[in-house]
Parts: structure tokens; C-alpha cells; sequence
């Protein structure tokens, strides 16, 4: 039944812990597994942002920040590797920007959730190489569960209009992240 896919389990190529900080590709599978594990990433970073700023009041921001590491988590799961590097790079940026306002921006969590957006680039680069040298159609999308349409068949229905919004809450993202940056410490409320 696996040797012809038609298990209910999908068999990975790795271990999990391998799969999460240094992925290899040696199948659909593992390309659906990556991607799939690098958009429920990028939604539990949005989910996170939301409560943190909504904790701290600034709802303007929150929302702008959870749309764009959504939009950033559907780039992902559909292999755009822009998508990827944003993450990463705005995760990073905004722990720096912690720091300078004196807050911890490079917590344990930080860390981790840095590592693991890192090995998404590094999933995304090896998925794009697998799927321009594949010889089969991508595996069928699963659809059986709520949260499987919603990782699997959203976002490739979001992705194709959804991308330039996405592009445009990068240069918002970034802009704002080194503006923040550049700006004078003093310009920080204590």
C-alpha cells in the first residue's frame, strides 16, 4: 500500500528533528512535508505576534505583522523562496529592534523560531531544485480534514492574487523594521 501511495501516511525520508533544522529532499513527499511544516511555522509566528501585540497594545502593528507572516507562511507552503527569506529576515529584524527598545528580542523561543525559519530557506532553495528535475505530477493535495484544505489547498488558491499583497507588505514590513533600526534610541517611550 506505501510503495503505492496509497497509505494514509505519506512516509518521510528523515526523522523529524532532521526535517526541522536541516532538511533533505529526496521525494514529492518530503517537498509536501517541508513546505507544509514551514506554512504551519509561519502561522504559529503570526498567531504569536498577534498576542504579543496585542498584549502590548499596538493592534495597528499587530495586524500588519500577522498578515504578513501569514501571506509569508502561504508563500511557503506554494515554494516561493522570497517568501522564506522575509520571514527569516523580519524575525530577525524584529528581535533587534526588541533589543534596542529594551525589551529581550533574542529569547530562547527567538532562537528556535530563527533556526527553524533559516532551515525553511534552506527547504524551500532544495524544493525549488527537486520540483524543476521532477518527472511525476506533485502529489495530490490532502483534503480530507479541515486543517488539511487549510494547509494544503488554500493557499495554492490564495497564492496567485494573494502574492502581490504579499509583496507589498514586505517593503511595508522591511521598511518599517530598519526605519525602526535607524531611528535614535531616544525615540523609544520607556
Amino acid at each position: 500500500m506505501q510503495t503505492l501511495g496509497l497509505s494514509d501516511s505519506t512516509p518521510r525520508t528523515q526523522g523529524r528533528l532532521k526535517s526541522l533544522f536541516w532538511p533533505t529532499i529526496e521525494n514529492d513527499n518530503d517537498v509536501d512535508y517541508l513546505t507544509r511544516q514551514g506554512f504551519w511555522l509561519c502561522t504559529i509566528v503570526a498567531g504569536l505576534t498577534l498576542i504579543v501585540s496585542l498584549l502590548m497594545g499596538n493592534l495597528a502593528a499587530a495586524l500588519l505583522d500577522v498578515l504578513f507572516f501569514f501571506m509569508c507562511g502561504i508563500g511557503i507552503r506554494t515554494g516561493n523562496r522570497i517568501a522564506a527569506i522575509c520571514a527569516f529576515v523580519a524575525y530577525l529584524l524584529t528581535g533587534f529592534v526588541m533589543m534596542k527598545m529594551g525589551v529581550q528580542g533574542f529569547s530562547i523561543m527567538r532562537i528556535i523560531g530563527l533556526a527553524l525559519l533559516l532551515s525553511n530557506i534552506r527547504a524551500t532553495f532544495l524544493a525549488a531544485r527537486w520540483v524543476a528535475s521532477r518527472t511525476e505530477p506533485p502529489p495530490v493535495p490532502l483534503t480530507r480534514t479541515f486543517l488539511e484544505r487549510f494547509a494544503d489547498v488554500m493557499p495554492r488558491k490564495v497564492w496567485p492574487a494573494g502574492q502581490y499583497v504579499f509583496y507589498v507588505l514586505a517593503a511595508i514590513e522591511m521598511f518599517g523594521l530598519v526605519s525602526a533600526l535607524v531611528m535614535p534610541a531616544s525615540m523609544y517611550v520607556h
